[in-house]
């Protein structure tokens, strides 16, 4: 099993960035970044091929986030442009050791996830 802890999350304005982290504590084949806002469905948002910058991101984020790795493979980021209200939620790293289908994330896809960052977007 791999441990991952986030960082990264605050309070800005809509418009404003924040960018995530992720580390993990060995490699993986897929990572991801999914999120939960208060009465609603974890949501995938991004992901990414290990080793590969084959990326998956959700309709409502595509054009404002980017998901990136670092070189050591087992490090994940999330850069957060223009930042809406409705993009406030509890975000989620996550991660599988196998490489699954980018086409449309499923939490049951992932084996690891880590605690949770609160990112709030006030208007």
């Amino acid at each position: 099993q791999v441990l991952l802890v986030e960082s990264g999350g605050g309070s800005v304005q809509a418009g404003g960035s924040l960018r995530l982290a992720c580390a993990a504590s060995g490699y993986t084949g897929t990572m991801a970044w999914f999120r939960q806002a208060p009465g609603k469905e974890r949501e995938g948002v991004a992901a990414i091929y290990s080793g590969s910058s084959d990326t998956y991101y959700a309709d409502s984020v595509k054009e404002r986030f980017t998901i990136s790795q670092g070189v050591d493979k087992k490090s994940m980021y999330l850069q957060m442009n223009n930042l809406k209200p409705e993009d406030t939620a509890m975000y989620y790293c996550a991660a599988t050791p196998l490489f699954i289908w980018l086409g449309n994330l499923n939490a049951l896809d992932f084996r690891d996830w880590g605690q949770g960052t609160q990112v709030t977007v006030s208007s």
